[in-house]
């Protein structure tokens, strides 16, 4: 059978990864894949260095979109992918997360009547004023099969109507819903090994040691943009590394990095030069793995960090008002913080002062999530 990735940034590359893996090492005369770069971010680290590393399958078309207002973005991708459907025929399209390729291989997928999977269905904010949610939600309700990764995602998948009692065939009109855990649990075993063996010397570069450091990475515009916010997040974080004396290592998002810069400069240099603050540029993927399992405690805006905070048992500030990953909140391992100073100061003291031991659940299955996810779309779009 002819499966289809589509993915469109670096953590989508790196989301796929693992049904590439597991087709290599489990199906590889049952399945073809066919991967698609919507080319929707321009990533200088994803050069033959990023693939090689990281053992990633290139990809087999790059439409080379670029960065655009989300309608001319989202439509220019929707005409490639089509002239891509209809060039291929594949028998099914995979599509991850909530990006706005993920939403134009939806749509394209389904006016033209392929198959389309969703892996990560199911995740909900219920903050609709970000383009994500409504990127999760138009491409489940566009799907065909449903990966769902987290108890709660499969719960909200129930509550907008999709039934697990649903029998085959499955189409659009009849999906399939399942509870599966999250392949990024399967890559982060994986990497996380790898990163051991290549980034060796990465902490005695950056000047720190082995869990005695706090990772912070802030990207989302809500933060980056919004300049009061992010003079309030910076001058609390240099606070807190100084008066606990204790390196943040920051690896700055270039939006990030822009508006520090050019807005908040006086700041800006206050943090090169403070004795705590470790900033550097961004990280590559084994490196980033590598900071996180080997922190003392993460700060971040980032869903996907958020997650990998709980694969490597680490405690989490999460500066959001909301997170899909609601289940954490609830274990006690993660906090909503936003922007609040008083929050996120008593955040930090609970999760470095109080000696109290963290329970870290298996929310996120058992590390072989993609085998899985495979052998269900085997045994639905397989050849006889």
């Amino acid at each position: 059978m002819r499966l289809m990735n589509i993915v469109g940034a670096r953590p989508q590359f790196i989301k796929a990864s693992a049904i590439s893996r597991a087709i290599k090492l489990n199906f590889p005369d049952k399945i073809s894949e066919i991967i698609v770069h919507t080319g929707q971010h321009y990533d200088k680290e994803m050069s033959d260095v990023f693939f090689d590393e990281l053992d990633i399958s290139k990809p087999h078309y790059n439409l080379a979109v670029g960065s655009s207002r989300h309608g001319k973005q989202t439509s220019m991708m929707i005409s490639g992918i089509e002239e891509v459907l209809l060039g291929e025929k594949p028998d099914c399209v995979v599509l991850y997360g909530d990006t706005n390729s993920t939403l134009a291989g939806a749509i394209a997928a389904a006016k033209l009547h392929f198959p389309v999977i969703h892996i990560e269905a199911g995740l909900r904010s219920f903050n609709k004023t970000m383009p994500e949610e409504l990127n999760r939600i138009i491409s489940d309700h566009a799907s065909t099969l449903l990966f769902a990764p987290t108890n709660s995602a499969f719960k909200n998948l129930m509550n907008e109507g999709f039934r697990p009692e649903n029998s085959p065939p499955y189409t659009i009109d009849n999906p399939k819903i399942y509870l599966t855990g999250d392949i990024m649990y399967d890559n982060a075993l994986f990497y996380a090994e790898l990163a051991e063996r290549k980034k060796s010397g990465f902490h005695k570069s950056i000047q720190v040691k082995r869990e005695e450091f706090v990772l912070v990475t802030i990207h989302r515009e809500i933060n980056t943009d919004d300049i009061s916010r992010l003079e309030t997040l910076m001058l609390t974080l240099n606070a807190l590394a100084r008066d606990h004396s204790i390196p943040f290592v920051m690896p700055l998002h270039p939006r990030t990095t822009l508006s520090l810069r050019t807005r908040l400069e006086s700041l800006y240099n206050d943090l090169r030069s403070s004795k705590y603050i470790r900033l550097i540029p961004p990280v590559s993927y084994l490196e980033m793995i590598l900071l996180e399992k080997t922190s003392r405690l993460i700060i971040t805006d980032s869903g996907g960090v958020q997650k990998e905070s709980h694969f490597f048992r680490k405690p989490c500030l999460v500066l959001r008002a909301e997170t899909e990953w609601v289940e954490l909140v609830k274990n006690g391992t993660a906090e909503l913080v936003d922007a609040d100073p008083e929050k996120l100061r008593n955040g930090f003291r609970k999760f470095t002062d109080d000696g109290k031991e963290l329970e870290y659940p298996a929310f996120y299955g058992n590390g072989k999530t993609a085998e899985f996810i495979l052998n269900e779309i085997i045994m639905m779009f397989e050849k006889p």
